[in-house]
C-alpha cells in the first residue's frame, strides 16, 4: 500500500508535469520490455533538466530565510551551476560559482550560459577543487557576509535533504503518469551523479509507486558511496520534516559497471548510444549523465537482464548544453 505525506513549499520554476513517452522504435529494436522516457529534459528551455525540480524546494527555503546570494559548485560544464545561474538572474539574486577545471579557449556549453547569466565565477584545478572545496565555499560565503549579503550555499547537484523533495514530488507525478498509461513499471532508471535525484526517486516511489524498483546508473562514484549518500539524505529529510517512512532497501539498486574512465569521461560506446537515440527517437542525450546511464541500460537489456519485465521508465535528466563541448567525438566525418 502506498503512503503519502505533505510536500513542503516550493517555487514554481519548472514546466511540469513533463511528458512520459514510449520509445517504441527503440523498444522494438532491442526486444524485451517497453522503454518509456520521462522527459525531464523538457522542464524548461534554458532551465532544462532535473536540477530545476530540486532548486524549487531549496530556493523556497533559502528565500524564506532572507537569502540574497546563492553559492554553489560543480564541474566547468555543470548543469546544476547553469540552472542556478539562470534562476538567480530570474529571481534577482547574486550567484557565485566555484567550478572544477580551467576553461580552454572560448567558453562553451553550460559555462557560456553561466557567464551570460551574470554569475560570478571562480575556477580551480581539479586537484585544488577536490582537496579544498568546503574551504573554498566557506571562504566565499564569509566574503559575502562581510559585504552585507546573506548567502545560501547549495551543495553539488543541489543534492541534499531539501533538494531530494524535487524527485519525491516527481514520483507523485510519475504515479499519475503510470495510471494514465495503464502501466506498473518494474523499474524506474536514472543517471546517478550526486545522489539527490536517486534519493528523491527512492523515497517517492516507496510512498507512491511501491511496486516499482529504483535503479541508479552511477556515472562517477561506486555503488556503496551512492547507497550511503541516499541513506543519509533520506534520514535527514525524514528527521527534518517529521516523515515516518522507512524505505525498503531491497527496492533500490545502484549499478556502477558503466562509469568508464570516470566522471565526464565517455567512451565511444556512449557516443554511439547518443547517436542511436537521436537517430531512432529524435531524443538527445548527453555524454556525462544520460548517455552513459542509457548506454548501461541498453547493455543490460542486450545481456538479458530485463527479459521478464513489461515496462521500464528512464528519467531523462537533461544535459543537452553539456553535449556541445564534446562535438569532436560526435561530428560526422
Amino acid at each position: 500500500m502506498s503512503h503519502s505525506f505533505e510536500i513542503p513549499p516550493r517555487l514554481s520554476l519548472a514546466q511540469t508535469p513533463t511528458p512520459l513517452q514510449p520509445l517504441n522504435r527503440l523498444s522494438d529494436r532491442f526486444g524485451g520490455p517497453r522503454i518509456w522516457l520521462k522527459r525531464d529534459d523538457l522542464t524548461g528551455s534554458v532551465l532544462s533538466g532535473n536540477k530545476i525540480r530540486k532548486l524549487e524546494f531549496i530556493l523556497a527555503r533559502a528565500l524564506e530565510q532572507g537569502c540574497d546570494t546563492l553559492i554553489t559548485c560543480g564541474g566547468l560544464q555543470s548543469n546544476h551551476c547553469r540552472a542556478t545561474a539562470l534562476i538567480g538572474a530570474q529571481l534577482g539574486l547574486k550567484v557565485c560559482l566555484v567550478l572544477r577545471g580551467r576553461p580552454d579557449g572560448f567558453p562553451d556549453g553550460n559555462y557560456l550560459l553561466d557567464q551570460l547569466a551574470g554569475a560570478e565565477i571562480r575556477t580551480y584545478s581539479a586537484h585544488t577543487y577536490q582537496a579544498e572545496l568546503p574551504k573554498l565555499l566557506d571562504a566565499w560565503a564569509d566574503e559575502c557576509r562581510e559585504q552585507g549579503l546573506k548567502p545560501w550555499v547549495i551543495p553539488t547537484g543541489a543534492s541534499d535533504s531539501h533538494g531530494a523533495w524535487g524527485y519525491v514530488q516527481a514520483s507523485r507525478e510519475l504515479q499519475a503518469d503510470y495510471r494514465q498509461c495503464h502501466i506498473t513499471p518494474e523499474y524506474v532508471v536514472s543517471a546517478c551523479g550526486s545522489g539527490g535525484t536517486l534519493a528523491g526517486l527512492f523515497l517517492g516511489h516507496q510512498a507512491y509507486c511501491p511496486k516499482t524498483q529504483v535503479l541508479g546508473m552511477a556515472v562517477c562514484d561506486d555503488a556503496e558511496y551512492f547507497r550511503q549518500k541516499v541513506d543519509a539524505d533520506i534520514d535527514t529529510l525524514c528527521r527534518l520534516y517529521s516523515i515516518k517512512l522507512t524505505p525498503n532497501p531491497d527496492q533500490l539498486e545502484v549499478n556502477d559497471a558503466y562509469i568508464g574512465e570516470g566522471y565526464a569521461q565517455a567512451g565511444p560506446e556512449v557516443f554511439d548510444t547518443i547517436r542511436l537515440m537521436a537517430a531512432t527517437e529524435g531524443v538527445v542525450l548527453d555524454p556525462v549523465y544520460t548517455g552513459k546511464a542509457f548506454h548501461g541500460l541498453l547493455t543490460e537489456l542486450k545481456n538479458g537482464r530485463f527479459q521478464d519485465c513489461n515496462d521500464i521508465v528512464f528519467v531523462h535528466t537533461g544535459g543537452v548544453f553539456g553535449l556541445f563541448p564534446y562535438r569532436e567525438f560526435l561530428a560526422s566525418p
